[in-house]
């Protein structure tokens, strides 16, 4: 009798603590003089790096970065259908927290200045535990797909399945791809905390990850 050849896909899945947030601000103003906006925003985006400086030095903030500085001019119409021309100035300030609490207070006082703007907190694990979680599920991926062709076996009157060949997605069959790991969108609700005066605390979601292999076996 011919061996049984099986190809199948594993997967799995893992939901951890987010430990890690990064936010991107910007000191951001409009208005008709150039140079005036300019200074506000220089004005607004000097305290603002020197909290963040101070958040890294006590370790709330693991880095951050100051490098984008956007200056451009557009002509709105005006009530009167005129057009006249205005500036914007932008200078964008990225910071990863490992401290909540310490983020929270922070976008607490920032939120509300005028021509702070601020964009979208991005959540994930360290490095380090993303690479260990990986690993981990690869794993349990793997012994996913030999349980799934070890009961396709069972199923032919076969015997133990040995696999002779693993690949990521998408490798060794054709068809959609994850490439192998995906992280899940994480969220963070905010609430209010109790108090004579509501301040911002966010939660976020666990961190999602999955993990996919298409593996070959044969059986006898």
């Amino acid at each position: 009798m011919q061996p049984l050849e099986i190809v199948v896909r594993g997967s799995a899945r893992g939901r951890y603590p987010a430990e890690r947030a990064t936010i991107v601000l910007a000191a951001q103003f409009d208005g008709t003089d150039k140079q005036e906006v300019y200074r506000r925003a220089v004005a607004l985006h000097e305290p603002m790096t020197a909290e963040v400086g101070e958040l890294a030095a006590s370790g709330a903030v693991s880095r951050w970065n100051s490098d984008q500085l956007r200056v451009f001019t557009y002509r709105p119409v005006d009530d009167r259908g005129m057009r006249r021309r205005m500036y914007q100035v932008g200078i964008k300030v990225e910071a990863e927290f490992v401290d909540f609490e310490k983020l929270s207070a922070f976008l607490d006082r920032w939120a509300l200045q005028d021509g702070v703007e601020v964009g979208r907190t991005s959540w994930d694990v360290t490095e380090d535990n993303r690479l260990a979680y990986e690993a981990e599920l690869r794993g349990e991926a793997v012994a996913n797909a030999a349980a799934k062709a070890q009961a396709f076996a069972d199923a032919a009157g076969r015997g133990k399945v040995t696999a002779v060949q693993l690949a990521d997605p998408g490798m060794l069959t054709r068809g959609d791809s994850d490439y192998g790991l995906d992280a899940g969108p994480p969220v963070a609700r905010a609430m209010m905390a109790s108090g004579a005066a509501p301040t911002l605390e966010l939660r976020p979601d666990d961190i999602t990850l999955h993990a996919s292999v298409e593996a070959r076996f044969v059986a006898e």
